[in-house]
């Protein structure tokens, strides 16, 4: 929109330091934020195009570029968090009164969060049914073509250094992991989605194994905005109406885009999905863990390897393999009885793809407590999920080195095995690594007596 205007083109990116927003960023957000701006730096330089950076109230910020540069519009993409939504109106109703032009488009989702609704309306709160309301609705998928020439600003205002607002850590620099796994920004995306193609003929088989390539790792670059939707949604269909992708893996890869449409519709309709259950009942949850126990679930010494995998995985690269996530948040919520916006807070600071509607519909998903959820019966077996989907151990082997020179017979129970096998492997069960925290079992039967428990008093 702003290119067809015919004017300058002043790209300037706004830091939110008012303190209103009450999700601001977490570390592993923070870390890919900085990355990710100087890839767009640079992108925008091979236009001719400095990028101005300003730090400050939103709106306060606006006002004074406008003012040191004249500018007669103002053009943004839209987020659609609680707090940016009512952000954005302020912003646009403010600019329009002064007589400034003040637009907002839709770059981050196929669909508008309010566009897909129920027949007679409302929202959905069944994410098939919403998945087929949107395939029924689909239209007008391919993404606008790059810009190829845009107009530079004679005179840019003044940007503030990128280094000083301090994004990255310095004391500790705990980020190396994440600098070996991501390459930030629109360039980094686009290789990532090439790299996904060339294996997405597997991707229903083998999307549920960690110990294979076999996801897209997409998501932050969908999150950050250096890749639309729409981009990936046009090439996974181009390769599957050239063979190169079977039917039922373009569905099942188009399906998850869906997940995450479902997540920001639901956000929208519901604001407070990231602090309250959508279950009304769950409000009484008798949760009992303690935090030395979530503490252990956080730093991967649970004793259960699928979990502490995840855990580390999570800590080191700043993502983890989504089925993992779901073993290891089923593991906090219900085999340790924690609130789940505890495990929420968690992943919040430490995913580089750390998404609030996301976030906030996957975890109620798994708590049992959300839309669509997952009956609440429904509870991973850490040690059978294991061994089902990382059969030979590689990913445990990867993430817990400790546990490397175990056999795959017992490496998911490592407690099970002999003294001898545990020997040869320099396995000392509570002191290399942990003995179990708890037996699942039990932990099982538990969480089932305090559903039972809301549920009765709920009747």
């Amino acid at each position: 929109m702003a290119v067809e205007s015919g004017a300058p083109v002043i790209p300037v990116f706004i830091r939110e330091t008012s303190g209103r927003d009450p999700w601001s960023p977490g570390a592993a957000s923070r870390w890919w934020l900085h990355e990710s701006l100087v890839a767009l730096t640079a992108s925008l330089a091979e236009c001719g195009l400095p990028l101005i950076l300003r730090s400050g109230e939103v709106l306060a910020t606006l006002d004074e570029l406008i003012a040191e540069t004249g500018a007669q519009a103002v053009f943004w993409n839209r987020c659609y968090e609680p707090y940016a939504i009512a952000r954005d109106k302020t912003i646009k109703n403010h600019l329009t009164a002064r007589g400034i032009t003040a637009k907002s488009g839709n770059a981050g989702l196929l669909f508008e969060p309010w566009r897909i609704t129920r027949e007679g309306g409302g929202s959905y709160r069944v994410f098939s049914a919403f998945w087929r309301a949107c395939r029924a609705a689909e239209a007008h998928m391919r993404p606008e073509p790059r810009p190829t020439r845009m107009r530079p600003p004679e005179n840019p205002p003044a940007s503030e250094s990128l280094t000083t607002w301090n994004l990255q850590p310095k004391s500790p620099d705990w980020a190396g992991g994440l600098r070996d796994t991501w390459t930030p920004g629109e360039a980094g995306a686009l290789a990532r989605l090439d790299r996904f193609l060339e294996r997405a003929a597997r991707y229903a088989a083998d999307r549920d194994r960690p110990d294979r390539e076999a996801t897209s790792r997409l998501s932050p670059h969908l999150h950050w905005g250096e890749i639309s939707p729409r981009t990936i949604w046009n090439r996974i269909a181009a390769a599957a109406a050239a063979g190169r992708i079977p039917a039922a893996d373009e569905e099942k890869f188009l399906s998850e885009l869906g997940w995450r449409e479902f997540s920001h519709h639901l956000l929208f309709h519901v604001p407070d999905l990231a602090e309250q259950p959508l279950r009304p009942e769950f409000s009484e949850f008798p949760w009992t863990a303690c935090e030395a126990d979530i503490a252990r679930w956080r730093r991967g010494m649970t004793g259960f390897p699928i979990v502490d995998a995840g855990m580390r995985q999570l800590w080191q690269t700043g993502w983890m393999h989504n089925r993992v996530r779901m073993i290891a948040a089923s593991f906090l919520v219900k085999d340790l009885l924690a609130p789940w916006q505890v495990g929420a807070a968690w992943f919040w600071d430490t995913l580089v793809d750390a998404d609030l509607a996301n976030n906030a519909a996957s975890w109620q998903w798994v708590a049992g407590c959300g839309a669509d959820a997952a009956p609440y019966f429904r509870i991973f077996n850490p040690i059978l999920q294991g061994e089902r989907f990382d059969p030979a151990g590689d990913y445990v082997r990867t993430y817990c080195p400790e546990l490397a020179r175990l056999p795959a017979s017992v490496i998911h129970r490592p407690w099970e095995a002999d003294s001898a096998t545990l020997r040869e492997a320099g396995v000392r069960l509570g002191q290399t690594y942990p003995a179990p925290m708890i037996d699942h079992g039990k932990a099982r039967r538990r969480a089932l007596d305090a559903f039972e428990r809301i549920k009765s008093s709920a009747a």
